[in-house]
């Protein structure tokens, strides 16, 4: 947990960190948009267990579980930008796989408040739909 000492001493970094946040996270309007009008550019990943993905995800998304990513990354375009998602922001599922995307070379952006802010803005839900891709 961070002190308030360190807070009021390192304003710079804190600066630093809320430009990363506005700079590579999206909200699910912009997403939506991004769907209807550049799909071709993006790759929607889903990291959150399989069970939930089938119980509903966003259109277009695939479900890679934190647990699965290192032995499916080769599956992944790196020309197109990676936005990952999780249950919520009190989830850290995709942050902890934008790092290992990350120091993979993959450019990635995180959707704020993940799968909730997604259902909570009523965009579509996709349900019961297979994984696309096979599991070891």
């Amino acid at each position: 947990m961070i002190e308030n000492e360190e807070i009021i001493n390192d304003l710079y970094r804190a600066k630093k960190f809320f430009e990363n946040i506005i700079s590579y996270t999206i909200g699910p309007y912009t997403l939506e948009d991004m769907i209807k009008y550049r799909l071709n550019s993006i790759n929607i990943i889903d990291v959150r267990d399989y069970n939930d993905y089938l119980e509903g995800h966003l259109p277009y998304a695939i479900n890679f579980p934190i647990s699965d990513i290192k032995a499916n990354i080769d599956m992944l375009d790196k020309s197109k930008v990676n936005i990952l998602y999780s249950y919520s922001d009190t989830c850290k599922k995709a942050y902890k796989t934008a790092i290992n995307l990350l120091e993979n070379n993959f450019p990635v952006v995180i959707l704020r408040g993940g799968y909730k802010a997604w259902e909570k803005a009523g965009f579509d839900i996709i349900k019961n739909c297979i994984r696309l891709y096979p599991i070891d």
